[in-house]
């Protein structure tokens, strides 16, 4: 009798956990992303930071910048792949905090990277338009030095590769070491110019550049129907891509007209950034008959020219003209009296600001080369 009661006990525990199988079963089996023959925990590991990206049309860099709280990826941008991730059933969506409670906004810096640390009237005002328009949106504008030639020694400020900054402004750098390396960064980024060896290798970065083309072969044309025919060109066209196309220009607007372009009165070769005006005098020195205009690539090669030429009466036998570029009111003895390009200088400064706000709310869209055209500045364009 004991056995038999034992017996019937037993038979009826068995029952009961039976059915407890079958709805833990049933439980398990409803839930979202459940998959037959998968272990109970990793159902939700199906779902990857590839399927939020193919959801969304971006890349898998830009979900796990989200997902890491890097810079170069917007705070809309995040917020909607945060909703994507849960709603797909992502097992790893990162900690947010209560959108209830107040929002302590981090603090935004971007990099502006120069390599001459100058106070030229030029860069001040692009640097200072730029800081303005940038502050509006609460970033801040660190200053970052490279040295104007690469060595072996060099490397890349601790600041731009410890995520201590959302971005990059690149201005006047133009070492292709130097700036192949900042290329290389995974920041969003900026460049006001670039060399002619790196330009149609493609930047990771939007690149802007002041129009030379166009506006010097105006520039030339205005010298040619004032009479001159002997016109030479001044600057190192190795230098950056803008100065190349000035000459580019230049020789277009003499082929166009019928015009030789003589050798003797173009110093087109690469020049020393801190020997410029020692490297004109020697090429003047050695210059036994003037051309009657001369090209500058810049007001800064200009006011060399006036300046040798005011040191040696001999020269004012043969008048030459002289053309600049940027109308620069620093080189006192050329401005106001020479053609020039007047480059907007603060309207510069914005549109970089802008433009690396844009390529941080955008840091997937196609990189953008844009055109800055100036307008000619015609003077009395006195003879030196």
């Amino acid at each position: 009798m004991i056995f038999q009661t034992l017996s019937i006990q037993t038979l009826s525990n068995m029952i009961v956990f039976f059915f407890s199988l079958c709805y833990i079963k049933k439980q398990i089996t409803t839930q979202p992303g459940f998959c037959p023959g998968c272990r109970l925990g990793a159902a939700m590991e199906k779902v990857t930071m590839q399927d939020i990206a193919d959801a969304l049309h971006i890349s898998r860099v830009t979900v796990s910048k989200a997902f890491n709280n890097q810079s170069g990826v917007s705070d809309s941008l995040q917020k909607l792949i945060l909703e994507k991730a849960r709603e797909l059933g992502y097992a790893k969506v990162p900690y947010q905090p209560d959108p209830r409670q107040p929002d302590v906004q981090r603090t935004r810096t971007v990099s502006l990277i120069v390599s001459r640390p100058e106070s030229a009237v030029f860069w001040t005002s692009i640097i200072h338009r730029m800081a303005q328009e940038l502050s509006a949106w609460q970033i801040n504008l660190l200053y970052t030095y490279v040295p104007s030639v690469f060595t072996k020694s060099f490397s890349l400020p601790s600041v731009l590769t410890t995520g201590s900054v959302d971005g990059i402004i690149v201005l006047n750098v133009y070492d292709p070491e130097i700036l192949g390396t900042l290329s290389r960064l995974s920041l969003p980024k900026v460049f006001l110019d670039t060399v002619p060896s790196i330009y149609k290798q493609k930047l990771t970065g939007d690149l802007i550049l002041i129009e030379g083309f166009h506006t010097v072969y105006k520039i030339t044309e205005f010298l040619i129907r004032d009479g001159h025919k002997n016109i030479g060109f001044l600057g190192d066209i190795n230098y950056a891509q803008t100065n190349l196309e000035r000459y580019r220009g230049y020789c277009a607007c003499m082929d166009r007209y019928g015009l030789a372009i003589q050798p003797e009165y173009c110093l087109t070769r690469s020049i020393g950034i801190f020997s410029y005006e020692q490297e004109l005098n020697e090429f003047f020195d050695h210059l036994s008959v003037w051309p009657d205009a001369f090209v500058c690539v810049s007001d800064y090669v200009a006011h060399f020219v006036r300046q040798y030429r005011d040191g040696h009466p001999a020269c004012q036998n043969h008048p030459v003209t002289l053309t600049g570029f940027d109308n620069t009111s620093e080189y006192t003895n050329v401005a106001g009296h020479i053609i020039t390009a007047d480059v907007p200088t603060g309207l510069l400064g914005k549109r970089l600001a802008l433009q690396l706000l844009f390529r941080t709310e955008h840091p997937d869209a196609p990189f953008e080369v844009a055109f800055i055209v100036p307008s000619i500045c015609k003077s009395d364009a006195a003879s030196p």
